[in-house]
């Protein structure tokens, strides 16, 4: 749909341009919005930018199917207050949006879905609390399980007043009826102006509209700004269902893209943990493409599967009128400034290129007539320049063009007939998969002292004897037993398990993978302290939206890096030469420091002084407990210029 939706119109008396997108800007808002919408916008994008994302992962001891509710709670004099749940059909991530301050972590077992502990009803907490949130960005690995251990959550305490007659999971690969009200069109407008209502009340996450079936390819939809899965009905109902399975991201729209693009990685690399699939196809729509691209260069290449990538109708130069609405609205939803046609998000979106197991196609529509907010071509809604950035065009092996606007692109008998045909070349493209009959390992994983805690989800990492091949990583379930995984070319690896909090005993082995064979690893992964993180990048206000992902200083000049405390002092001067940790160190039990990242390993349970120097900066100092079994993640350390 239109960025601003109005109706065509022709007029010889228009008034000159800019003059004419500031008057449509701050009276279309009025308009559609009146005074007390403007008031709920504003406060709602205030709370958004004020507001930290929680996010890990909850194992339960609980019967298979039980649904869990898992719950963020302050503290209001003296008393325990929910400030946001959110319910899983089944164990794994989680997310929850919170403000500043401290909150206690915690979930339940709610078999009678009452969205209340009652008594008998196992629970869980993240432990050592609390979790502080700084009104800004992720704070991540929140691991716990709930097996019935003491909480500081009272027996009786709701997380609701009305629950509802059925519970919406947040938990990704939740089956959806697509006829549900909370996925209309009706509810996707919540997403858009007021995206943190929506995203306490329905979340994002990636559904399925059936079984996942590992003999079939998933299709990813992904709508656009002010769209719901809806949109896409044509689409699932034209799709090949004997060889794809159609699955949809559902999001507020109005949220800043990075914080939806880091959403998308988080439940698309919980999906691939449990399913381990080894294609996919995103299918983006609009401001959709702006987000599956932004998910695939900053986070595609740590989702290890082939990728097909195909956008319809995407503005990739950006909507001047989002420009003019940031400037002149007296309501701007956070998305609107990602859309600034002049803005940091369009203007740094092609500073990484696709990762190298992505194939790219770019459809585009050309029917559009003149409007009021546009005196260029265009599809109805988006310029032909912002569909034919030269970048997008560069990167895709073809470009389709269709006599379709904004909206009918979606719903095209030809557009779809060209769409089926880039899906049947990329089930026939080799991609990654051996040129040999591949095969396949089994890998059993046991946490020695794990007690309560969910252990930081592992990687399986494979270094081939043969140089020429690339090192494989492969993310696996901490509770994973015996699971077959592959295929895998024919060679010897050097096998090894790297799970933040644990060392693997042993540190790696040697596997010879041949093709009809099964090699079987049985691997105790044991508790170790460990402190590890990195310095954030400078950004402007606003810049680090919740649930955004803050990356590591670019070009920080870090002096040393010490850790003191329970009876050992350890100094690190970092190798500016590399941007990331070794992978070699850790397993080998040594601290390590990169340009802005660090780490400590084999660390006494304890708390531990970190200090930090860098020129131009003032020292960075702050205590930080370490526990064997946790993944002694610090969040991006911000330090303060002299």
């Amino acid at each position: 749909m239109p960025f601003f939706p109005l109706p065509a119109v022709s007029s010889p008396m228009a008034p000159a341009p800019a003059a004419r997108l500031k008057a449509i800007a701050a009276a279309l808002s009025c308009c559609l919005l009146g005074a007390c919408g403007l008031v709920k916008v504003n406060g709602d994008a205030r709370t958004f930018y004020s507001s930290t994302v929680l996010v890990g992962r909850v194992a339960s001891a609980a019967p298979p199917g039980t649904p869990l509710v898992v719950a963020a709670f302050s503290r209001q004099d003296g008393a325990l207050v929910p400030v946001h749940h959110t319910v899983l059909h089944e164990p794994g991530g989680y997310e929850l949006l919170v403000p500043r301050g401290e909150h206690v972590v915690a979930a339940f077992a709610d078999a009678n879905g009452n969205l209340r502990l009652d008594a008998g009803e196992q629970a869980g907490q993240f432990r050592p609390g609390p979790v502080v949130a700084n009104g800004t960005g992720t704070v991540i690995e929140l691991n716990f399980t709930v097996a019935g251990q003491a909480t500081d959550i009272p027996v009786g305490t709701a997380v609701s007043e009305t629950p509802p007659a059925t519970l919406h999971s947040t938990q990704a690969g939740a089956i959806a009826d697509l006829d549900a009200p909370v996925f209309s069109p009706e509810f996707a407008r919540i997403g858009y102006w007021t995206p943190t209502e929506f995203f306490r009340n329905a979340g994002g996450n990636v559904y399925f509209l059936e079984k996942y079936d590992p003999a079939r390819i998933p299709v990813l939809f992904i709508h656009g700004v002010g769209g719901s899965p809806q949109d896409w009905r044509y689409f699932f109902d034209k799709l090949d269902r004997k060889r794809y399975q159609p699955w949809f991201f559902y999001y507020p729209s109005g949220a800043a893209l990075d914080s939806v693009s880091y959403l998308l990685y988080w439940k698309l690399i919980n999906l691939q943990r449990q399913y381990h699939f080894e294609r996919i196809v995103l299918t983006a729509h609009s401001m959709g493409g702006l987000v599956a691209r932004n998910f695939l260069s900053n986070h595609g290449s740590q989702l290890p599967v082939e990728k097909t990538f195909v956008s319809l109708s995407t503005p990739w130069g950006g909507d001047a009128m989002a420009d003019q609405g940031v400037a002149h609205s007296p309501a701007v939803v956070p998305s609107w400034n990602d859309m600034q046609a002049g803005g940091r998000f369009i203007q740094s979106l092609y500073r990484r290129a696709l990762p190298g197991d992505t194939a790219y196609y770019l459809f585009f529509g050309h029917a559009g007539r003149y409007s009021l907010l546009h005196s260029a071509n265009t599809d109805g809604a988006v310029t032909l320049a912002s569909e034919l950035r030269p970048q997008a065009q560069a990167e895709a092996r073809m470009i389709y063009g269709f006599d379709e606007d904004h909206t009918s692109i979606l719903r095209s008998p030809q557009v779809f007939a060209r769409y089926a045909a880039v899906l049947d070349a990329a089930l026939a493209r080799p991609g990654t998969a051996p040129a040999a009959p591949g095969g396949h390992l089994r890998v059993a994983l046991r946490h020695r002292g794990a007690g309560a805690l969910a252990p930081a989800e592992p990687l399986l990492v494979l270094t081939p004897a043969d140089a020429a091949q690339g090192r494989i990583v492969v993310p696996l379930l901490a509770g994973d037993r015996g699971r077959r995984l592959g295929p895998f070319a024919p060679g010897v690896y050097d096998v090894a398990v790297v799970s933040p909090g644990f060392s693997a005993q042993p540190a790696r082995r040697k596997v010879a993978i041949a093709a009809g064979q099964v090699p079987e690893l049985d691997i105790e992964l044991q508790p170790v302290g460990t402190l590890f993180g990195y310095i954030g990048a400078d950004v402007a206000p606003g810049g680090n939206p919740a649930g955004s992902f803050r990356e590591p200083h670019p070009g920080i000049d870090i002096e040393a890096i010490t850790l003191s405390g329970a009876g050992i002092e350890r100094t690190l001067v970092p190798d500016r030469g590399r941007t990331e940790l070794g992978i070699d160190s850790y397993l080998a039990g040594k601290d390590d420091a990169a340009r802005a990242m660090f780490s400590f390993v084999g660390l006494p349970d304890g708390d531990y002084a970190l200090t930090i120097t860098a020129p131009g900066y003032h020292p960075y100092r702050a205590t930080h407990t370490v526990v064997a079994g946790q993944s002694g993640k610090v969040e991006p350390i911000v330090l303060a210029r002299r």
